[in-house]
């Protein structure tokens, strides 16, 4: 049986533990305040430059002028890359461990299906896993998280745009965690290029038969749009990941809490048991002490 200093030690360290984690808590519900604001000011500017994109393909879906863009333009699949979003910082529950068994999923389902498969991590925690994996081509973003901004992710947005125009991927798919709620986070597989603007689109029938005159020309403005389409929607994938991260740290660091006070009720009750074990035999030995001296 432990000491009863052993156990002192014990509920010291738990109740120093419960501070870290109450903390650790109260942090992670600042940041997510903030990165859930960033998520609401980021989804107007997605809807309307959807709705655009949609606007200017549905003019050449109905062949009033002929208007392309490379990233729009389907091939044979062939070699893809698929964009990890992970978080640079572990404590935060199963956020990391979902997306890394999802991409081991997807690694190991289309191994047949395509050629080739490439890596692309966000977060210091994906990169830490894939890069250990012999024979699979990884490129890394680092510390995109510790200042986020829509600059970063254009740039981000750019390279895979590139990748692809050139020919080196055929297509471009990203895997992160879509943020419901501080204890909700789902896995969401998507395309990113090819583009395919109806798979973010919103019914919106009130503009379905208006005619648009455009300023310059659709090419002009469908060259603008695509790349900043893409941009966009990069941006909003780390926008998602970054609250899901902060969600998952919190409800974890809830749960360690709510954990350590159980652990320390625990230890309470065994030291006071086993302090009264120890007093009750200090007193049978006490008593039989006295019996020996008046025998």
């Amino acid at each position: 049986m432990a000491s009863l200093r052993d156990i002192r030690n014990r509920i010291k360290s738990v109740k120093n533990t419960q501070k870290i984690t109450k903390a650790m808590k109260l942090v992670a519900a600042s940041k997510l305040r903030k990165a859930q604001d960033a998520i609401n000011a980021a989804r107007p500017y997605a809807v309307e430059i959807t709705q655009a994109l949609e606007r200017v393909g549905s003019s050449m879906a109905d062949g009033e002028t002929s208007v392309s863009n490379p990233l729009l333009e389907t091939r044979e699949v062939k070699r893809v890359l698929l964009v990890v979003m992970t978080s640079d910082r572990g404590l935060c529950g199963g956020f990391n461990a979902g997306i890394i068994r999802r991409a081991d999923a997807f690694l190991k389902e289309n191994a047949d299906a395509y050629e080739e498969i490439e890596i692309a991590t966000i977060g210091r925690r994906g990169y830490e896993h894939f890069r250990k994996k012999p024979g699979l081509k990884v490129r890394d973003f680092p510390d995109l998280f510790a200042d986020l901004n829509f600059r970063d992710a254009l740039e981000v947005a750019e390279t895979f745009s590139d990748a692809y125009i050139t020919g080196e991927v055929d297509a471009v798919f990203l895997l992160y965690n879509e943020f419901k709620s501080a204890i909700r986070q789902i896995v969401t597989l998507s395309t990113l290029v090819p583009v395919n603007s109806e798979d973010e689109a919103t019914p919106d029938d009130s503009r379905a038969s208006l005619e648009y005159v455009y300023e310059a020309d659709p090419q002009a403005v469908l060259d603008k749009l695509v790349p900043r389409y893409v941009a966009t929607l990069v941006w909003r994938s780390l926008l998602e990941s970054h609250a899901s991260e902060h969600g998952a740290r919190m409800s974890a660091m809830d749960s360690a809490t709510k954990n350590g006070s159980e652990l320390e009720d625990k230890l309470t009750l065994q030291y006071n048991r086993a302090r009264q074990a120890n007093i009750t035999q200090e007193l049978m030995e006490i008593v039989g002490g006295a019996e020996a001296l008046n025998g």
